[in-house]
């Protein structure tokens, strides 16, 4: 799937007291593309060009401590990164958007519905769980293995070492093996990504994700942020996720009353790199089922 940039615009804004840095392309409604780790803007380079061409203004950021973002020694509890995305829409002079997260922004998405419903028109998430279901399939020893990496990030100085070792090899590794379309990863694409992990303290500020999370895990768990979600929900699902587990996907209407899951059986974890056509499909889709809000 070939990709056209002409049209992309990099941009700095300030928002609750960091600079963040985002792509833009596009006019009408805004969409803001929320990436994981270990990633940036550029994990939604296919989706870009795409959802401009729908007609809606798209905002990709590099989140807190990513890329070209600054990377402030703390900031990286759930509530802080939220003010961050509110920072951006309204400077953006935007009210609301469509919020569209995969992995750790899909974490940051799901949170910031709840957080923010006047804020949020309607929700995509991408192979990240609704916390409710994190907390419920984080009680089954399946999923605690999945999620070793987490407990092994709570070190200190070790994850980083061995993620920066060789200009961050190991993040190249990950993506791909962590891909069943291995194709999606070519050495040009690795590239990108570890010449963004690799930049001066991404690599601690990225780790602090998670070392925040488990400080405070009640700001992803508590009940607060297991209310309802009301508006317009989709959840596009890779189902070879080795970190995920597929039953994280089920039982979820006690949380989410307008809700449509797309599961993708030939994908793993980076779903919206590994089956772009698929996945923009039911992006179009989705946001064309309803009119757009002006």
């Amino acid at each position: 799937m070939t990709v056209a940039t002409e049209s992309w615009q990099h941009h700095d804004m300030m928002t609750n007291t960091i600079r963040m840095h985002y792509v833009t392309q596009g006019e009408g409604p805004l969409i803001v593309l929320l990436h994981g780790f270990p990633e940036f803007w550029y994990s939604w380079r296919l989706q870009i060009p795409f959802l401009a061409n729908l007609g809606y203004t798209v905002v990709a950021p590099d989140l807190r401590g990513y890329n070209d973002s600054d990377k402030p020694t703390s900031g990286y509890d759930i509530p802080t990164l939220l003010l961050d995305i509110v920072g951006l829409i309204k400077g953006l002079g935007y009210e609301k958007a469509i919020i569209i997260g995969h992995d750790w922004g899909g974490a940051l998405a799901w949170s910031f519905a709840i957080a923010y419903p006047e804020m949020t028109e309607k929700l995509v998430v991408l192979n990240a769980p609704h916390p409710g279901a994190m907390q419920r399939e984080l009680r089954t020893l399946k999923q605690l293995r999945k999620s070793w990496y987490i407990f092994a990030f709570q070190l200190p100085w070790l994850p980083e070492y061995l993620l920066g070792r060789n200009h961050a090899e190991l993040i190249g590794r990950i993506l791909k093996e962590a891909a069943v379309k291995k194709e999606a990863f070519p050495p040009e694409v690795i590239a990108h990504y570890r010449e963004a992990m690799n930049k001066p303290k991404t690599l601690t500020s990225s780790i602090n994700y998670y070392r925040a999370l488990a400080r405070r895990p009640q700001n992803l768990l508590d009940r607060r942020l297991v209310g309802v979600i009301n508006m317009p929900t989709l959840l596009i699902w890779g189902e070879q996720d080795v970190a995920l587990d597929i039953a994280l996907t089920e039982a979820l209407d006690q949380w989410i009353t307008n809700l449509q899951v797309k599961r993708i059986r030939d994908s793993g974890h980076w779903v919206q790199q590994e089956q772009p056509e698929l996945v923009n499909r039911f992006l179009r889709e989705f946001l064309q089922s309803q009119p757009k809000s002006v």
